[in-house]
């Protein structure tokens, strides 16, 4: 009983000369725990403001010196053996806003216990459902929404987490509680991070004013949704969501990493075992090739070097186009088609990737994927075109294969004859073109394939292979 005593008392001591010297500063102390719902101490929880961090000691307390103007908010990395806390299907719980008007301010977390470990998770990645407005609201209601329900129920069996991949909304504040409203509740837990559209655009972004009290451009989002880079512990598996968009307010921005971002980066995995597989969040890609920059973060080497030590998937969307890259032998990015398509202007992205969403399974550090196309069956997985129909490639079946990588075989067979590999080239998907009516915008694929049937064929058929040994076969007749 003595220790117990003179620990706490040197525990008080310490918070009352922590009081003090921030006091001097104008900042703020934070005290707090995390227990868990038993009211059981819980040890070793990450907990930062976005940029201080510390951990849970013995009986589950911490205590972080912060700026409240600057960092509006306390919240902890929530561990792998406890559930992800959640308000109506939305990630909710795991933040709590400071009061920058107290020297003190107290945020104590309460964590459930997970009954069993969720090793075996599904893990759904949605980008840019991008509303604007009542009328593309209603569209993502009506299209994307059920879509997910559906998905959730025919896997009601996991645990499903959900990511919104940034631009929510399009640069309409008013929007975000309805779009929380629609994401509620689908037997999924969603998440989401910032995109450009995602700021509000009278102001600039945290890092570039000087004082925040007047307004800054996550004010809105924070407000809605908690931070902006934080991460979460599920199975085996470190997710973390960043922002990698710097805004200058007024709609204009650069795709990068602050160096504020890249220093929480290091932090946080600096509690992360080298060689843990992470799944790394972001709204802007990192790997494009495709295009001029491609949309890239333009410091992505120096995020490269940081998750060199780890097997990493990044997960992106931004570019309203589908694009996979491996940056290196351990990272891989799934750049996705957005749910919106190419704006809500029709079905498709600019590749011809259909609207849709990339579902992940997990089963302890084996990641296995593919991209659901909305209203579509989970098989959909690539358009075929018939001579004719692709109009810069009148003579060839073409296909357009979107999740398409470097690993994928592409056979086709003519009246039943294997004629080998089919060639790879890349243009404008014409999907895309006839969607907006013949306005080409210069950007061109690289999931496209074709092959030259010869005169008389009846019927071509189309086999592709993909890294997991999934099958999917489509024939057209000629």
């Amino acid at each position: 009983m003595k220790k117990v005593c003179n620990r706490n008392m040197l525990f008080a001591a310490i918070l009352c000369l922590q009081l003090n010297v921030v006091a001097a500063f104008g900042q703020t102390v934070v005290k707090g725990s995390v227990k868990d719902n038993t009211g059981k101490p819980v040890s070793g929880v990450v907990v930062t403001d976005g940029a201080h961090f510390k951990t849970t000691d013995a009986q589950g307390n911490y205590v972080l010196n912060t700026d409240p103007a600057r960092y509006p908010m306390v919240y902890i990395s929530t561990p792998a053996d406890y559930e992800l806390p959640s308000k109506e299907g939305v990630a909710d719980g795991f933040y709590q806003y400071l009061d920058a008007k107290k020297s003190e301010n107290q945020c104590n977390f309460v964590l459930t216990k997970r009954q069993k470990p969720a090793d075996e998770f599904v893990y759904i990645a949605i980008s840019d459902p991008q509303v604007r407005n009542e009328k593309q609201l209603d569209r993502f209601r009506t299209e994307t929404v059920p879509d997910l329900k559906q998905t959730a129920d025919s896997l009601k069996n996991f645990e499903i987490i959900g990511m919104g991949l940034g631009d929510l909304v399009w640069d309409a504040m008013n929007l975000y509680a309805p779009y929380r409203q629609a994401v509620s509740n689908l037997g999924i837990t969603m998440f989401q991070l910032m995109g450009n559209h995602d700021f509000n655009l009278l102001y600039k972004s945290m890092t570039q004013t000087d004082h925040p009290a007047d307004g800054y451009g996550e004010q809105n989002y924070y407000q809605s949704f908690g931070p902006a880079n934080y991460s979460f512990n599920i199975g085996k598996i470190h997710v973390i969501a960043m922002k990698d968009i710097d805004y200058d307010g007024n709609k204009k921005y650069t795709e990068r990493f602050t160096p504020e971002d890249l220093d929480w980066l290091r932090k946080d995995l600096s509690y992360v075992p080298e060689g843990s597989t992470v799944f790394l969040n972001v709204h802007a890609p990192v790997a494009n090739n495709t295009v001029s920059a491609g949309g890239n973060a333009r410091n992505a080497n120096a995020l490269f070097q940081l998750l060199r030590p780890y097997q990493v998937h990044i997960f992106s969307g931004h570019t309203h186009f589908y694009e996979n890259q491996q940056p290196a032998p351990t990272i891989y990015e799934h750049n996705i088609g957005a749910a919106c398509g190419a704006w809500w202007a029709g079905h498709v992205n600019r590749c011809g990737a259909p609207n849709g969403y990339l579902v992940v399974e997990v089963k302890g550090d084996d990641v296995k994927w593919r991209y659901k196309a909305t209203g579509c069956s989970p098989d959909y997985q690539f358009r075929l075109y018939k001579p004719g129909e692709f109009e810069s490639q009148k003579d060839y079946v073409v296909a357009n294969i979107w999740d398409w990588d470097r690993t994928y075989t592409v056979n086709w067979y003519e009246d039943g004859v294997l004629k080998g590999a089919m060639q790879a080239f890349d243009d404008e998907d014409q999907d895309y073109i006839n969607m907006v009516k013949g306005k080409k915008t210069g950007y061109h694929t690289r999931h496209l394939f074709r092959a030259q049937p010869a005169k008389g064929t009846k019927s071509v058929k189309v086999v592709v292979k993909n890294r997991f040994g999934e099958v999917f076969t489509k024939e057209v007749k000629l």
